[in-house]
Order: C-alpha cells, then sequence, then structure tokens
C-alpha cells in the first residue's frame, strides 16, 4: 500500500541538490528549483505561449510510433503496495539537500535548512537532518546527533569515498576563532563534534583514494591538511590561491609571495607540489596565472612577461617535467578549452578569433604536446558552453554539434575517439519526407539546455553498454522550433530509434535493464511515470500518485545499480504554501525473476563500424570487443551483483589508427596524411645544450589509447638532423652558386678528393655520433625534451581555473582555459 509520512517541522523548500558518493562511478548532482512562475502556477494555469508571430512556439517532428503496452491490474496492484510518498511540510521556505551515501548501502540523507531572511531580526538559521536506510522509502529525524546545528547552504553536505560523510556548520567568522564540521564514518548513524582551528574559504576536498586525507582552503589563504579524517589539521602553507589533489599523494598548489587576488591579475602565482603531505616542496614554476589537473595531466599557463598572452603547458609525469603544449598560435581574444581528458590523452577547444560561437577540436599526444586537428567549426556558444559529450557506454564514442558555413548546426559523433566524424544516421522508425533533403538525427547539447529547449542532456552509463538516450530532432539540422523527442540508441550512437514523442526526463535502472522517463510539463501537473524494460523499443505507464504535482526532478542512486527512483515536485496547499514532495518506486517488486544465462547474448561492439565502404568487424583503436549482455526481449533484473564482461582481441592496424601529425592534414581522396601548405616551412625543434634535434616525421603518429598490431606502420621518425639551435634547413637543392667554385678534372684528383672526403666523413660521423649520445643519455636521464614551435597563447578567463579538477575524465564539463 502507498505510504505518506509528513515528518514533523519540515519547512518547506526552495531548492533540493542531489549529491552521491565519489566512489567506484561519477558523481551526480541534480539542482531542483522553484521559481516565482513555477509558485503562481500553482493558483492559475496559464495559457500556452506564443511568440511574436502568434504561432505556437514550437512544431512537431517527422512522426514515429513505438510501442505502448497497458500495464495489468495485477502489475497495478504490485506498484501501488510499492509505492512510498513523503510530504514535507512547512511554510518558512528555506532550502534541501538530498545526498546518497556509500554504494549500496541504501542510505539516503536530507538536510533541510531555514535561513532567516537578511531584513529580519533573526539571526542565522536552523536545520533538520533526516535519514532513511531503505532508499527514501522512509525518513527518521536525527537532527539530535548534530545538536541541531545551522549547516550553511552553498557547501554544507559534502559526501567522500565509502560511507563517509561532512557537514559545515554556518557560524559568524567574527568572534569564533574557527568553524565546526560534523563528520561520519558510517553513512550517518553517528556524527563526531570537530572545532576547527580556522574557517572555510570553500569546501574540503577528499583524496580520490583515501577518505581520511583532507584538505581544506582557509578564508586567509592557508593550505590545511588532515591525515585522520578531520580530528587533526595542519596548517603547510600560506597565501595559497587554489589546490588539487594530483596521482597518488601528490597536492599542487599556487600561492603569492605578497597577495594572492593581485599576484593572479599579474600572473606572478607560484606553482609548488608537496608528495609527501606537506612536509617538503618543490616548485614546478614562476609567474604563472592558472592551473589544473586533469586526467593524467597537470597544466598550466604562464606570463612569460607583461605584455605577452599567456602559455600553456603540460606535464604528464605529476610536474617532474613539463613542456609547451604545440598547438597552432592564436590571438589574445581566443580563449581555449579543455573538454575531456584521461591518462592517454586531452581534447581541447580553440576558440576562432571574433565572436564565432565556434572554433577547432584538437586531439593530444600521451603527454599532453602534440595537438592534431580532429574538428573543425566545433560549436561554442556565447556562454562558452559546448555540446561535448562522451558517450561512457561504449569505449571510443563521442558526440558533440558544428556549426556549418550555412549558420545550421548539426550534430557528428566519433566511435574512434575524435580520429574521424560523421552525421547521425536517420533514426529507423522516421522518414522526413521529400521535402527535406539531408535527413539525420541531430542531438539537442547544453546550448539547447541553457535555452531551456530540452531538460536533460544525452544520458549514457559505463554498465549499460551501447545504451544511448537523447533528445533530439530529425532533418537538415538541429531545429529549435522543433519540438524535440526522444531518441534511443542500443549500438553506441550507429543506430538510432524514436521512443517518446516531446521532451521527458529520463533515468537507466538496474544496469540498462530498466529505463524510465517523466514527460516534462511546462504548465502542468504530472502523476504518470513510464518504464521499459527493453531499452525503449516499449514502453508501460503506471499512475503513481492519485494527487499529481508539479514536476521537479527524478533522483535514482547513482551507478545504475539500483531499481528504486523518486519522483521530486511540490504540490499546492490550501493555504497557498507549496508543499514539497518525494515519491519513491520500487520497481524490483514487479521485475522479480534473477536474469539467467539464457537471458544474456553475445554482442560485438562496434559492429557497424565502416572504414569508407569497407566493413572492419568491430576493430575499433586497435581492440575488438565481445560483450555479454542482456537480450532486448528478457524481462528480468541484472541485479546489483551483476558485472559487465567483455573478451578483447587486437586488430591489425589500418591507416585509421593513426592520426596526422602536428603540420599534417588527411587528404580527402587519398587519406594520406600530407604536409599543411601554411607549414611547409616550419620545424618541430627540439633545442638541447646549442644544438636542436629535428625529427623529420612521416605524418602520421598512432591515436592515444589504440592497441592494433601489425597491418600498417609508418615510419614515425625517418630521419633527425642536428645542428646549432638557429641554424635553418637549406631551402632546397643548391642553385648557382655565386661564390667561386673548385673544379677537380682529372681521375686521379677526383679518386683522392673521393678518399680524403670518405675518411674524414667517418671520423666526423664517429666523433658526432659518440658526442650525442653521450650528451643524450645525461640530458634525458634528467628532463623530458622541451618543444619549440609555435607557443600556445590563451586569454584567461577573469576567474581562472577550477581549483580542483578532479583526475577523472570529464563526461560533459568544459574546463576554459582561456
Amino acid at each position: 500500500m502507498r505510504r505518506f509520512a509528513v515528518p514533523a517541522g519540515v519547512r518547506v523548500f526552495l531548492c533540493v541538490l542531489l549529491l552521491s558518493a565519489e566512489g567506484e562511478g561519477r558523481g551526480r548532482m541534480l539542482s531542483f528549483r522553484r521559481t516565482q512562475q513555477d509558485e503562481s502556477r500553482g493558483q492559475a494555469r496559464s495559457r500556452p505561449r506564443r511568440d511574436a508571430s502568434g504561432a505556437l512556439r514550437s512544431s512537431y517532428g517527422p512522426p514515429f510510433t513505438s510501442c505502448r503496452v497497458p500495464l495489468t491490474p495485477a502489475e497495478h496492484k504490485v506498484l501501488d503496495d510499492n509505492t512510498h510518498e513523503t510530504g514535507f511540510n512547512g511554510d518558512d521556505g528555506s532550502y534541501v539537500i538530498l545526498t546518497w551515501v556509500g554504494d549500496g548501502t541504501g542510505v539516503v540523507l536530507v538536510l533541510s535548512t531555514f535561513s532567516a531572511p537578511i531584513e529580519s531580526f533573526l539571526e542565522g538559521g536552523s536545520s533538520r537532518l533526516y535519514r532513511s536506510t531503505d532508499y527514501g522509502k522512509s525518513f527518521r529525524d536525527i537532527s539530535h546527533r548534530i545538536n541541531h546545528t545551522f549547516i550553511r547552504e552553498e557547501f554544507g553536505v559534502s559526501v567522500g569515498p565509502g560511507s563517509s560523510v561532512i557537514l559545515t556548520a554556518d557560524i559568524p567568522v567574527v568572534d569564533n576563532r574557527g568553524g565546526i564540521i560534523f563528520t561520519s564514518t558510517d553513512a550517518g548513524a553517528t556524527f563526531r563534534f570537530i572545532q576547527l582551528p580556522f574557517h572555510l574559504a570553500q569546501p574540503i576536498t577528499y583524496h580520490f583514494l583515501n577518505p581520511d586525507y583532507l584538505a581544506a582552503l582557509s578564508i586567509d589563504g592557508g593550505l590545511w591538511l588532515s591525515l585522520d579524517f578531520g580530528a587533526k589539521w595542519t596548517k603547510v602553507h600560506d597565501g595559497v590561491h587554489s589546490f588539487s589533489w594530483g596521482a597518488g599523494i601528490n597536492l599542487f598548489f599556487s600561492y603569492s609571495r605578497v597577495d594572492s587576488v593581485e599576484a593572479e591579475e599579474r600572473g606572478n602565482l607560484v606553482l609548488k607540489r608537496t608528495n609527501d603531505l606537506g612536509k617538503t616542496f618543490t616548485t614546478i614554476h614562476d609567474d604563472i596565472y592558472s592551473f589544473g589537473y586533469i586526467g593524467a595531466f597537470l597544466f598550466f599557463s604562464v606570463m612569460e612577461d607583461s605584455r605577452s598572452p599567456r602559455v600553456m603547458y603540460f606535464s604528464s609525469d605529476q610536474g617532474d617535467t613539463f613542456s609547451q603544449a604545440l598547438l597552432p598560435s592564436a590571438s589574445t581574444e581566443q580563449f581555449y578549452s579543455i573538454l575531456d581528458g584521461d591518462e592517454d590523452m586531452l581534447f581541447m577547444h580553440v576558440d576562432n578569433p571574433g565572436d564565432t560561437f565556434f572554433g577547432t577540436m584538437y586531439t593530444s599526444d600521451d603527454r599532453g604536446i602534440l595537438f592534431s586537428k580532429s574538428l573543425e567549426r566545433h560549436l561554442f556558444d556565447g556562454q562558452r558552453k559546448s555540446d561535448f559529450t562522451n558517450i561512457t557506454s561504449l569505449r571510443g564514442v563521442y558526440l558533440t554539434n558544428k556549426l556549418d558555413d550555412d549558420g545550421r548546426i548539426r550534430s557528428v559523433i566519433s566511435f574512434n575517439r575524435g580520429g574521424t566524424w560523421k552525421q547521425l544516421n536517420k533514426p529507423e522508425n522516421v522518414e522526413c519526407g521529400d521535402q527535406v533533403q539531408n535527413c539525420n538525427l541531430h542531438i539537442h547539447g547544453e546550448h539547447s539546455r541553457n535555452n531551456r529547449i530540452v531538460p536533460m542532456l544525452a544520458l549514457s552509463e559505463p554498465t549499460a553498454v551501447g545504451l544511448v538516450i537523447a533528445h533530439g530532432t530529425v532533418g537538415d539540422s538541429l531545429s529549435s522550433s522543433q519540438h524535440p523527442d526522444v531518441f534511443v540508441s542500443s549500438d553506441g550512437g550507429y543506430n538510432w530509434r524514436g521512443t517518446l514523442r516531446g521532451p521527458h526526463h529520463y533515468s537507466i535502472l538496474d544496469s540498462g535493464g530498466l529505463i524510465v522517463a517523466v514527460e516534462a510539463h511546462r504548465e502542468g501537473q504530472v502523476k504518470t511515470i513510464k518504464f521499459s524494460t527493453d531499452e525503449g523499443q516499449c514502453w508501460k505507464s503506471y499512475n503513481f500518485t492519485e494527487q499529481p504535482f508539479f514536476f521537479a526532478g527524478l533522483a535514482s542512486e547513482p551507478g545504475t545499480k539500483a531499481m528504486n527512483v523518486s519522483v521530486w515536485g511540490f504540490r499546492p496547499e490550501e493555504d497557498a504554501q507549496p508543499m514539497w514532495v518525494a515519491v519513491t518506486i520500487d520497481f524490483q517488486s514487479l521485475i522479480t525473476r534473477e536474469c539467467a544465462d539464457q537471458d544474456y547474448e553475445e554482442w560485438l561492439a562496434h559492429s557497424s563500424y565502416t572504414e569508407g565502404e569497407l566493413e572492419i568487424s568491430g576493430c575499433v583503436l586497435g581492440i575488438k570487443e565481445i560483450y555479454r549482455r542482456l537480450k532486448k526481449q528478457s524481462v528480468c533484473r541484472n541485479g546489483r551483483g551483476f558485472v559487465m564482461s567483455k573478451k578483447q582481441t587486437p586488430c591489425m592496424c589500418t591507416r585509421k589508427d593513426y592520426l596526422c601529425d602536428f603540420g599534417y592534414d588527411r587528404d580527402v581522396n587519398t587519406s594520406n596524411c600530407v604536409r599543411q601548405s601554411s607549414a611547409a616551412n616550419k620545424t618541430s625543434e627540439i633545442c638541447h645544450d646549442g644544438e636542436d634535434d629535428e625529427p623529420l616525421s612521416a605524418g602520421y603518429r598512432k591515436v592515444p589509447s589504440n592497441k592494433c598490431e601489425g597491418g600498417f606502420n609508418p615510419q614515425l621518425h625517418v630521419q633527425t638532423i642536428v645542428r646549432p639551435c638557429g641554424v635553418k634547413p637549406s631551402p632546397g637543392p643548391p642553385g648557382r652558386s655565386s661564390s667561386p667554385a673548385t673544379h677537380f678534372d682529372t681521375p686521379r684528383e677526383r679518386l683522392v678528393l673521393i678518399l680524403v672526403c670518405a675518411g674524414a666523413g667517418v671520423v666526423v660521423l664517429v666523433v658526432v655520433i659518440s658526442a650525442l649520445i653521450a650528451v643524450r643519455r645525461v640530458v634525458y636521464r634528467h628532463r623530458t625534451p622541451a618543444y619549440r614551435f609555435s607557443n600556445l597563447q590563451i586569454q584567461d578567463n577573469e576567474n581562472g581555473l577550477a581549483a580542483d579538477l578532479e583526475s577523472t575524465t570529464s563526461t560533459n564539463g568544459t574546463d576554459l582555459i582561456g
């Protein structure tokens, strides 16, 4: 039966934040906000909006049909018995944070805080803390465990690895020597009161692997460390502007010798590292403006002098060595953005001059030094937001949008980590009609979400192999006037199918065995949830409440292992005060059968991948992968213990396993990498001890993380020219000399000349080779070569880089670095 619980004393909330543990998978944070327009909807329903022309704001795209199956009375009763509704009642309009703690623990913390208005006579506020141990079906008030302390709103709750939780109190700085935190190592069952010797300037940062290691920045610029989960703190440095954990126990930070704010404006910050938790320090570089850490790469911008643009440096060995990025130079009005990164490579967007809203995407080598062109006219809107998305359900797949010459936005997808891009195929159940010349699927991204065209971005999860859910339109280009629909791919983006008409909120449960969706109503209330057990081919609908409410969002435990989902929203009460409502539906009671071996099938990933007209049988990035995944027709549950299994075999190398080296472009007719005309007279040089090593490239370099073997194997560095630094190569074959020439006419003279030259050449060659080997043994023992070609010139934004970029692959975020 349905349960309706109203915890006493809970206030009405303006915002709900959902946080998750930084454990096995990616963290997830959703924000539910009720605006004044939302509140007015509870009093009177407005008419549909029209644009300036008087027409309806959007039209529907090409029609498609998807399977609809009604619930049986028995199924409806099972869901009714396992649907739990909680109403949080009150009248002060405050703030709520909802947090999942741990992996599979079922623990959910709900913190409600009441802040007194600035103009009121009250000071501070109050908090109530609730805890659920059954995935949000019921809650218990545990406010006494934190002494009913007022928890701050900005970063009041922080969840770390395992079952660790930190609550930060909101107390005045004046008359208090330090802040207060409450720590828990048992998912909020108990809390420990800790008085800090400083006041926090930003959230406490967990170490990625060890929750006992904490780093914090105080309001006076002190960098503090705790090695026992906050029990004791030690200041390790003053004047710190920003910091970030690196690999292992490396901790990077930038500091000022004088004043942090002024130093940032001048670019006079110093970048340091400690690899022994604050006992010793190493200076990496002076005169930096900002820095960050992503994947395995440390990057920082440097002001070489006060009049020049900033230059970007990268390090792949925790700052032991670093090199200037080998990228085309740019004017100071352009910005750079790191789109994604891991231990093998980086995706970087380079803005075009002027307000063009597009640029060029580059991919790096495994050192973050050499960059190759990946995609031109890559869309980057006026708010510096990109539609770039990592499809995490299939290795090597990325999705983004480009702004073509005709001013239209079109979606493109890459199945080999940016090596090549192509438009998306038309969904199999959609026809565009004769009037549309090019019929393709185009996906809405961050640009569309910012403009409130769609409520969600494309969704994929590593545990749901091949599954992608996204909003899109079908036609020649992405349309803002066309009603967005929901499309599903089961093979990582090769083939698509229209599945739901109109915009929806959606979530993936049970490792892809279950998809749930709620229609996004701009003006109306909701009471129905849709669910599919066959990756969106057929849908069933369930009315989860008898009293509809205004929808705010879906909340499911991160990691896709759970089969519970909570629908959040608010319902107007008789006193005109809205009440937040959470309805939790447990689908495990409906899908009771555990999956057996016969419910799974072997699936060859990238089986639709082709090189031109040639099928290559699933070989992408040098590996063929066969997954064991659930059959679409199997109605069963994977369960929390489900582990995705796969078999990998190496493939023969082809040209597609190689990128064009810096200064080379791929010929559209032959697919060969040919020298760029603009780079014909430029060389890539490595200078050491007064000598330049110029590697003459064959124009190819292997795609990072590619594991192919044999087959196509270009000679990457066919020759190395050694000469004094600054001496340029010969412009070409010698012409007629203007100086007098010496002639040797007789055969005897010529023979003597040949023998003398040969002997001298051998002696010189032996000496040069011996000297070169000796020098290189000394030089390469201590550092990696520093490349000199064209300095990466950047214009940093006003706020600089984020201080605590994680060492993980981003999925949709954009780290602006200029």
